[in-house]
């Protein structure tokens, strides 16, 4: 690395801002790049001739200049570095790719009742399937994102309540994996990359995500960083034993996955699956009444714990009793203590907070390689 303040490093410098603004701006001109950057034309020319040699950008157009011929554009090169992001659930893997620029690849989906379950295959197979349906080479992936349903501990490579994760060890996933596919691996709990997805969405900070779906859990949101805790178990609320107060709502209710979980959800609604209850909810005011008391007395809990300014209902059973289960639970709770909404990103959240973590780590590894061909 160049010394600060040496021409080399001004040079550094200089390139990484020109890789930022064409990240966030899309394809630029010379002109346009030097406009942006407040250097001159010729330095801004010198720039991207410089992340052209060093396989980061790409002429990808032209603009009409009225005053003048046709001026080039340069973009930053899609698979310069790849990524793919993964959502591992209870019967299939969800898959895209994902590039620095943040473009818009289509979802991959791989049941799993045919695949032999370990770290390596689930990723393995979900990187084809995802680099297959946006036609990238699987060898230009450096980097995988993978959502879990457990608790994990990243310093010490660990994984707790690996229910849903048939063949994956307690201890060395993150290893395996990046042994195994020769790629760098960010591996994190599904509701923690939901809880980054919403934040994405919402612009907001200082918050509990709730997860209401099969099981639960809760993400939890202070000053724009998700808290994981000592060992990566905030958050697993689904194991809390219920308070007395839950005989009222199901006698045989021991912790609040028993009250709230996917098996509770299908109880109250008649439904034989989670799913088929969940279609049924909208605009049925008894069953919202129910769950939404359910919700309370857990959002209670959560509030005496945390002092959240604000509760977001997500998972599926959040999103499918929408914005009339949000007011129903804001009632129970008062609307004095604390807020409560609906999530407000998309129906496949643990993807997309994948997804945001790879777009930064990417961004990252391109500026990095400025730095080594400095």
């Amino acid at each position: 690395m160049a010394d600060r303040g040496t021409p080399a490093w001004l040079r550094t410098q200089n390139d990484r801002n020109a890789l930022r603004l064409l990240l966030n701006h899309g394809p630029l001109s010379r002109t346009q790049l030097g406009e942006l950057s407040g250097l001159s034309k010729p330095t801004a020319g010198a720039m991207l001739q410089r992340l052209e040699q060093a396989g980061l950008v790409a002429p990808v157009g032209a603009i009409t200049d009225a005053r003048g011929p046709n001026a080039t554009t340069y973009g930053v090169r899609s698979d310069a570095l790849v990524g793919v992001a993964v959502s591992v659930l209870d019967d299939r893997l969800e898959a895209v790719a994902v590039d620095a620029t943040d473009a818009v690849h289509p979802m991959a989906e791989v049941f799993t009742a045919s695949l032999h379950r370990a770290p390596v295959d689930d990723v393995e197979a979900a990187v084809r399937a995802a680099c297959s349906a946006a036609g990238l080479a699987e060898d230009t992936v450096r980097v995988v994102a993978v959502g879990v349903q457990a608790a994990i501990n990243a310093e010490a490579d660990e994984l707790a309540f690996t229910d849903t994760l048939p063949g994956w060890p307690a201890t060395g996933a993150a290893r395996i994996i990046a042994d195994g596919t020769g790629r760098d691996v960010i591996l994190d709990n599904d509701v923690n990359l939901a809880t980054i997805a919403e934040r994405g969405a919402s612009g907001e900070n200082d918050f509990v995500y709730l997860w209401l779906g099969t099981g639960l859990g809760a993400g939890i949101d202070i000053a724009g960083r998700v808290q994981r805790g000592t060992s990566g178990s905030a958050g697993e609320i689904g194991y809390l034993e219920v308070p007395r107060s839950a005989a009222s709502l199901d006698p045989e209710a021991h912790d609040f996955t028993d009250l709230l979980g996917g098996p509770a959800i299908a109880r109250l609604l008649g439904a034989p699956t989670l799913a088929e209850a969940l279609r049924l909810l909208p605009g049925n005011e008894p069953a919202l009444e129910a769950i939404a008391a359910r919700v309370a007395l857990l959002s209670a809990v959560l509030e005496a714990v945390l002092d959240p300014g604000r509760l977001v209902l997500g998972g599926p059973t959040g999103l499918a009793g929408g914005d009339r289960l949000a007011e129903l639970v804001a009632e129970r709770l008062g609307a004095d203590r604390v807020r409560v909404r609906t999530g407000r990103s998309s129906e496949r959240p643990v993807l997309q907070g994948a997804r945001a973590l790879l777009v930064s780590r990417l961004r990252q590894r391109l500026e990095a390689r400025i730095e080594e061909d400095a």
